[in-house]
């Protein structure tokens, strides 16, 4: 397979990359990113150096590069993770997300349908649908509705809308995936587990908005990157498919975890103002997947946080030179960075 993976250079790209290329070392693997603030090269530095990686700085906006890159290296499929992805950052410049998400996304797919490529599959979120109620037992599914809250979901849910037209209208031949929260390494430290791993690991507060019991639905990204292998491989084009774990953890669930795996005092929380439009709660109903395609997750919550923390610790090399690059220092409504 000959691959374009968009957005390769950020946290979940850039671990779809390795993973992928380790499965596959085979495969032809080009990455584009416009490496925003969240977007890191060095995450692709290895990969690069042995040749099993080409990596393209541009714009997903940019549909003459796209089909340039398309053809010149005659890729059959994209996987498109490229995406303003920071809530916080959304309130303040709605525009950034709608340009890059839904007009990026638009002519992604322009590119992909001129150059005629035989897969293009695009990476969407849980946040598209809304939130749902803390004291409820439900859960989306492929067939819920579209109720974004904030501009960051509702650019991600016309990004969708702009996939799903594509295939109607011109055949893309395309397959999306809605995910949960994932962590992991390699995570930018504006995102709330390295931002309280790493704050714990300095020794400075943890900051929890004050909605503390909102909760969310947790997978390991190695766990995302097999499922969007399993949809690239056995998936039914035109369909969607939930990526899920199951496991959900509360704000005071992830910090107590993070201070018990580096050994810190829970006086380190810190409680601060919600942000406009904060989600209670998203859980995603992943038996479509799991009975289709054969996919589950393998890495436990307690024993992937664990392992989390642990690669932060051992590679602040790697973040603490990131501390500086975060877009928003929250204080419009009195709330603290990293908790997307």
């Amino acid at each position: 397979m000959r691959i374009l993976v968009t957005g390769g250079a950020g946290f979940i790209g850039s671990n779809f990359v390795r993973y992928w290329s380790a499965r596959h070392p085979d495969d032809r693997l080009v990455v584009l990113d416009a490496l925003t603030y969240a977007g890191n090269r060095p995450n692709l530095f290895p990969l690069e150096e042995e040749g099993r990686v080409r990596f393209v700085h541009g714009d997903i906006a940019n549909q003459q590069l796209a089909e340039y890159l398309l053809a010149e290296e005659g890729l059959s499929t994209i996987v498109n993770f490229a995406a303003e992805s920071h809530n916080s950052l959304a309130i303040l410049d709605p525009a950034r997300f709608f340009r890059t998400n839904v007009l990026g996304t638009q002519a992604l797919c322009d590119a992909a349908r001129r150059v005629g490529v035989e897969r293009f599959h695009h990476i969407s979120t849980c946040e598209v649908y809304g939130d749902l109620p803390l004291d409820s037992d439900e859960s989306f599914d492929e067939s819920s509705p579209y109720r974004p809250r904030t501009p960051y979901n509702a650019s991600k849910a016309a990004s969708d809308h702009v996939v799903r037209s594509y295939a109607e209208t011109f055949g893309l031949r395309t397959t999306i995936t809605n995910c949960c929260n994932n962590y992991g390494p390699y995570q930018f430290p504006e995102k709330v587990i390295p931002l309280f791993t790493t704050r714990a690991l300095d020794n400075e507060p943890l900051p929890l908005y004050a909605s503390t019991e909102n909760r969310r639905e947790w997978l390991h990204v190695t766990d995302h990157c097999a499922a969007v292998e399993a949809v690239l491989e056995r998936g039914t084009e035109g369909e969607t498919y939930h990526v899920g774990s199951g496991r959900e953890a509360s704000i005071t669930e992830v910090a107590d975890a993070v201070l018990a795996a580096t050994g810190r005092p829970a006086t380190l929380k810190e409680i601060v103002a919600d942000r406009p439009g904060h989600d209670r709660r998203y859980l995603l109903d992943s038996s479509k997947i799991r009975d289709e395609l054969g996919w589950a997750p393998v890495v436990g919550f307690e024993t992937g946080l664990a392992e989390t923390v642990a690669w932060y610790a051992a590679n602040e090399a790697w973040w603490r030179p990131l501390l500086g690059r975060a877009p928003v220092i929250e204080g419009g409504w009195d709330a603290a960075p990293g908790q997307g």
